[in-house]
């Protein structure tokens, strides 16, 4: 799908605004040939009622006439005393083919009136198809328009395209599964850092630390330790030390805060202790 509108990166939106779109053209399309084609089906279906309301008409028609004709062949066929006897014999052939017409109408007529229901039913399905398909496009137009489920700070995603990392901007061509934005508090705000085990002495609850975002050397934070992970992580290649995840959270905020930012956390035990742990990251 191409891009076409993308909230800036670092503006604040609230839920419910729309923070990018893509290309409805196609489904636009679509929505256009279904309305186009629901129309003529429904027309069809107006026009096959009718036809079927005539041949029922003409259907009831015919079975009255040959209610008639039987009653009329009967008749005849008790005058048989009073007439000659060729007249007598015409009569009772004309008794037999209206008894055989009433016995083709009571066989016929009920499976010409269900193929005319069954004509109808097809073309309703049609009509209820391009129906279907054409709520199916408006809903996929509306739903190329996203909206932010919350409100926070944007935060653009990066994504792998010709080779390098990049943000996504108005005419990218993007696939499924393609991360767009983060939408995050900047009010809290978490660091995740590597300490080396030997630092994990250090940590305590409550343990107070300062933070340095590498991009903003004047930038100063401060953050409370929250929690660590209980598991090491294995030693790099070459090296014996091994780390650990720790989670601290930031006491204050700056506008210019994004996640996926470096930064340093530094805190002391005492005076003899200093210890300085490099993190992955700032976090919501």
């Amino acid at each position: 799908m191409t891009l076409t509108r993308i909230v800036r990166n670092g503006a604040t939106v609230a839920k419910g605004d729309v923070i990018a779109e893509f290309d409805p053209l196609e489904q636009i399309d679509q929505a256009r040939q279904s309305a186009a084609k629901y129309d003529d089906l429904s027309h069809q279906v107006r026009q096959r009622a009718a036809d079927n309301a005539a041949n029922a008409e003409r259907r009831r028609l015919e079975r009255e006439q040959a209610d008639a004709d039987l009653a009329k062949a009967r008749l005849d066929v008790s005058k048989a005393s009073v007439v000659g006897d060729i007249e007598a014999q015409q009569n009772t052939i004309r008794l037999a083919k209206a008894e055989a017409k009433i016995e083709s109408l009571r066989r016929t007529q009920p499976q010409e009136e269900r193929a005319d229901q069954a004509a109808l039913r097809i073309l309703e399905l049609q009509r209820d198809r391009q129906r279907a398909a054409q709520d199916r496009s408006r809903a996929n137009i509306e739903k190329l328009r996203v909206k932010a489920p919350l409100s926070g700070m944007v935060a653009l995603s990066t994504f792998f395209n010709n080779g390098s990392m990049v943000r996504p901007q108005v005419g990218d061509q993007l696939y499924r599964n393609n991360l767009l934005l983060n939408i995050f508090d900047p009010g809290e705000m978490l660091v995740r850092v590597n300490v080396a085990e030997p630092d994990g002495a250090l940590l305590r609850p409550g343990l107070n630390a300062k933070v340095y975002v590498d991009a903003y050397p004047d930038m100063t934070l401060g953050a409370r330790f929250v929690a660590a992970s209980p598991v090491a992580a294995s030693a790099a290649l070459g090296r014996g030390v091994k780390t650990f995840m720790a989670v601290f959270r930031l006491d204050g905020s700056d506008p210019r805060l994004m996640p996926d930012l470096s930064a340093a956390i530094v805190f002391d035990r005492s005076e003899r202790f200093p210890a300085l742990a490099k993190s992955d990251g700032v976090a919501q």
